[in-house]
């Protein structure tokens, strides 16, 4: 009967061990992707950032000539 024990914990470290491997991979393809994402975001990002500050420089302007 300790045979089958033994059996079952080395089974149950075998599955954990699995479902360990798997996540890793799976955690280390999301961070992956996501830096990807972030490089190709990046040009939008700094493209958005240049229209808001232009369209804020234009708003100083007008305030700043109907005064």
């Amino acid at each position: 009967m300790l045979w089958v024990w033994i059996g079952v914990a080395v089974f149950a470290v075998l599955v954990l061990g699995v479902l360990a491997y798997g996540l890793l991979g799976a955690a280390g393809r999301v961070n992956r992707e996501l830096r990807g994402l972030e490089r190709e975001v990046q040009p939008l990002l700094a493209e958005a950032q240049a229209a808001a500050a232009k369209a804020a420089e234009q708003r100083a302007d007008r305030s700043a000539s109907t005064d």
